[in-house]
């Protein structure tokens, strides 16, 4: 629990400590609320917790990428802080790597001008069409970032705005990322290059509207980032300002039901007891709030609703503590040595453990010596899946070997002789941690039709003073989004509680 002074405001509760959480409760303590979040587990950060071992490694559990920099600074800025206030960023170079085959890597660097010469060796002509494709993806950055992703999709009213009319052929949410990419690049290396990004959207290229180039513009003009000593450091930052502003933070403290009388919520109750409030922000997984934490009459969505939604993936996550040093292994490397169409098939559209997957290593203690005892090696592992797979340990080894038969191939290095530390994590745990809906790992995908005001609502349409934050509402799955996300759920509240 929080040891700073609450303030006399009315009493907010926040359901859910990830991003999305601790956004809302800094943003809603700040305007003078008295805001309790409430926590199911031990540590705060949803996913982003962090693992830490009694032998000395630190592994960030879920988020690894640091991209939109900016919507991290605007956060502490909107409180008085910079970032560097409380963490240092560093910027990667190589940004991260790609193998496609044991000779045959491409090493992303964080110099633009580099990565025009990397495309025009790949491929002729392609670093004029790059520039082309970028001047583009910044130009719905801009808009995207700047003004879509603050909306609360509530209204089509709030999209009459000039530059978004103006800008509506321009954002191109109507045509598919694998034509707009296919428009620009013919070598099939470049084409992977350029669509893996929107693996993190949740759907396969063909699915996702060609808006989320914006996440090319981020990734490779941008830059990819590491905040020192992980992403837990992100959590703790956030977590520090909101309390800060009065917010207290509950630990253990599961929320079991929330107590409805006529339109709105009058009490919480969790493992800590039963409090009245004037307001929720449910940041917590949306389908279990509404399907566990309240009544059918007071949902907005039937089980049918969320069975038919398409969500991003799950995955299979390895933390391997590594008591040598790893050969050829980058800050991130993504092993597209195997068919993606194939992969991204068996996620999205026949369900089932991939047949030959593709997988991405995160190796921070290439970049910061504080995550891995000395000469040692910190390896976080991920491979996609489909959401809802039964996950025993067996299968989870069989996909370990065949992972790390690839993985010692290609570092060469014998990692499993070297083992000083071992754990994965699955959709099972995704549920049992999270309550995560069918085990997903990054919340709903954004295909067209799941897109702005098609996500589910984050008003609950039944309780006034009900809001939902996080990646299953607007506006997505991402660490960004979620920070977004409880911004704008919590000015929503406070606007209903101002009326």
């Amino acid at each position: 629990m929080s040891v700073h002074q609450q303030k006399e405001g009315p009493e907010i509760a926040v359901i859910g400590s990830g991003f999305a959480g601790i956004s809302a409760a800094a943003y809603l303590a700040k305007q003078g609320y008295r805001v309790d979040v409430y926590e199911k587990n031990a540590d705060i950060g949803g996913r982003a917790r962090q693992l830490i071992t009694p032998n000395g490694y630190v592994f960030d559990m879920g988020p690894s990428w640091y991209w939109m920099p900016e919507v991290f600074e605007q956060f502490f800025n909107d409180f008085g802080y910079k970032a560097a206030d409380f963490y240092e960023l560093q910027l990667l170079d190589p940004g991260f790597s790609v193998v496609f085959g044991a000779d045959e890597v491409l090493n992303i660097p964080a110099n633009f001008e580099e990565l025009c010469q990397l495309f025009e060796a790949t491929e002729n002509g392609s670093a004029a069409k790059l520039k082309s494709f970028l001047t583009e993806a910044a130009y719905k950055y801009r808009i995207g970032i700047g003004k879509l992703v603050y909306k609360p999709g509530l209204s089509l009213l709030e999209f009459a705005d000039a530059e978004l009319v103006k800008g509506l052929f321009k954002l191109q949410v109507f045509t598919s990322f694998s034509s707009h990419v296919k428009k620009y690049f013919k070598d099939p290396r470049l084409i992977a290059l350029m669509e893996f990004p929107v693996l993190f959207l949740g759907a396969m290229p063909e699915d996702t509207p060609a808006l989320y180039s914006l996440m090319n513009y981020a990734g490779l003009k941008l830059g990819t980032w590491y905040p020192k000593g992980g992403f837990g450091k992100v959590i703790q930052a956030m977590k520090e300002v909101a309390e800060k502003q009065g917010a207290m933070f509950h630990t253990n403290a599961a929320v079991t039901a929330l107590d409805v009388k006529g339109k709105h919520i009058v009490n919480l109750t969790s493992a800590k007891g039963t409090k009245d409030y004037a307001g929720i922000i449910a940041a917590a997984d949306y389908h279990h709030v509404e399907e566990k934490l309240l009544n059918q009459t007071y949902r907005n969505y039937s089980e049918k609703y969320w069975d038919n939604k398409v969500f991003a993936p799950s995955c299979l996550i390895f933390y391997l503590g590594v008591k040598t040093k790893v050969g050829r292994l980058n800050h991130h490397t993504l092993f597209f040595d195997e068919d993606l169409k194939q992969h991204s098939q068996e996620i999205y559209k026949d369900a089932q453990w991939p047949t030959k997957p593709l997988f991405y290593v995160c190796c921070p203690s290439v970049t910061d010596p504080s995550v891995a005892p000395a000469g040692q090696e910190n390896l976080f592992i991920l491979m996609p899946l489909a959401p809802d797979l039964k996950d025993p340990e067996a299968i989870r080894e069989q996909y370990f070997n065949l992972i790390l038969d690839r993985l010692e191939s290609y570092t060469g290095t014998a990692i499993r002789e070297q083992l000083d530390y071992k754990k994965s994590y699955c959709v099972s745990d995704f549920i049992s941690d999270y309550n995560s809906y069918k085990g997903n790992a990054y919340g709903l995908a954004n295909t067209l039709m799941q897109t702005a005001n098609l996500k589910p609502s984050l008003k609950n349409k039944k309780i006034e003073n009900l809001f939902y934050a996080g990646q299953l509402t607007v506006p997505g799955p991402g660490v960004p989004p979620s920070i977004i996300s409880g911004n704008i759920a919590a000015q929503q509240l406070i606007k209903h509680l101002n009326k």
